[in-house]
């Protein structure tokens, strides 16, 4: 009954979405004859670590990267979907797993503060050398989310309906895989972060 109470909850958001869909965020470019139109590194939005640190999400330029987007009050899909993020890590070698950043984004930032994310970070067990968790303003999450393909909208005054995509980027910030759902075969996944973190052979 739960899960179809999500469902219906879901479809409902996701057709409020359509119709606003004539009226996008405004993607604003970090640099725009640096990086291509598929990049996320393009926006020019600033976030905040769990740290307290704020960053760019082209500080993540280089290496391959697992995004999601999440909240931390999230009941249901967000534990379950962070434990299919921590999953990819362990087919990889150590070398190539310590390539690898994991990065959560949060779609709440009214609630998730670098404090709220610091004890879901403590709770869930993320190693802060390869997980970063982040929030930003209301309107950098809708940018970054429509880049993404990600759909989200309030259900309730502590939940939300929203996507369930994990997201892996290659070094240029450009989506090189997206996983959808939740325990789907992760195959995909693990085949791209390899490919991405495999050295270059020289000529």
């Amino acid at each position: 009954m739960k899960f179809l109470l999500l469902s219906l909850t879901f479809a409902m958001a996701m057709s409020g979405l359509a119709a606003s869909a004539e009226s996008p965020a405004r993607e604003v470019a970090a640099s725009p004859g640096k990086y291509t139109e598929k990049s996320i590194y393009r926006l020019s939005s600033k976030w905040t670590t769990d740290a307290g640190r704020e960053i760019r999400l082209d500080s993540l330029l280089g290496k391959p990267v697992v995004l999601a987007l999440f909240f931390t009050n999230c009941d249901h899909s967000c534990p379950i979907m962070v434990r299919d993020m921590k999953s990819l890590q362990s087919p990889l070698t150590a070398k190539a797993s310590d390539k690898v950043q994991f990065v959560l984004v949060s779609i709440d930032p009214e609630r998730d503060t670098p404090e709220v994310l610091k004890s879901f970070r403590t709770k869930f067990r993320l190693p802060a050398e390869r997980w970063m968790l982040v929030t930003g303003a209301a309107d950098s999450v809708k940018q970054l989310a429509e880049k993404l393909g990600f759909n989200y909208a309030p259900g309730s005054k502590t939940q939300a309906a929203h996507s369930l995509l994990v997201t892996i980027l290659d070094g240029k910030g450009e989506i090189a895989h997206q996983q959808a759902g939740l325990g789907v075969d992760r195959r995909g996944a693990i085949e791209t972060l390899e490919k991405l973190v495999k050295p270059k052979s020289g000529r």
